[in-house]
């Protein structure tokens, strides 16, 4: 189990993240929804301790960064690295067996190719691959599904679900509420830095219909179509 007590972060004057408390539980995939410039991926790199914060991290594996797996919206990939050696690194650095490449290369990867040359989704994929080579017991995926072919994104729903079966605790983001609405036990809206709602599946089309009507018609109405 991991809890944020009281997690605050500002860049200078401005409050990102502002008194954030939740519980995040094994065996459960939990959602974090809000728009762009929300402070999800802030929020995420605080918990991966990327960031400095106020308040408090606590969990059940200490220390959380040696049990935790982090995909960032945009992964980086040196130059001149393949796919394979991309794989290979991170395995060595882990201290983990190298895997036979050919098995776990599910999303048909150019794995003999710069990775810095790859697309944007493939990218994802290609950190996505190696991340899952690394046994976390936790694993925080920032927008996921976001650039990502149907066919992959199918693949990394069931990907989360099995880790979930496995009870490993899995945290995931979207900008898009319908992205999280089949994988996720609990969705929690961040609102202008903090946990504004917190929402279960019997919820989630209500709170999607509310996010609809608040944000995207307001916006559309200043246009006077």
């Amino acid at each position: 189990m991991i809890q944020l007590k009281k997690l605050s972060k500002a860049y200078g004057s401005h409050l990102v993240l502002d008194n954030i408390n939740l519980d995040i539980h094994p065996g459960q995939v939990t959602g974090i929804v809000g728009k762009n410039g929300a402070g999800k991926t802030t929020l995420f790199k605080c918990m991966c301790h990327l960031e400095s914060y106020a308040g408090s991290i606590e969990s059940t594996h200490q220390p959380l960064k040696d049990h935790l797996g982090f995909l960032p919206t945009i992964p980086y990939f040196f130059k001149l690295m393949t796919g394979a050696e991309y794989i290979r690194l991170l395995c060595n650095a882990k201290k983990v067996d190298v895997p036979d490449l050919n098995k776990i290369n599910i999303f048909n990867l150019p794995l003999n190719e710069y990775a810095a040359h790859y697309s944007t989704g493939m990218k994802k994929k290609l950190a996505l691959t190696a991340l899952l080579q690394m046994k976390n017991q936790v694993y925080i995926l920032d927008e996921p599904f976001n650039g990502v072919d149907i066919q992959s994104n199918l693949i990394i729903d069931e990907i989360i679900n099995r880790l979930k079966e496995k009870g490993h605790t899995i945290l995931i983001s979207s900008h898009i509420f319908s992205t999280l609405k089949k994988s996720c036990d609990i969705i929690h809206l961040l609102s202008d830095g903090k946990i504004s709602k917190s929402v279960g599946p019997e919820q989630f089309t209500l709170l999607e219909e509310q996010m609809i009507d608040t944000s995207v018609i307001s916006i559309v109405d200043q246009m006077d179509l």
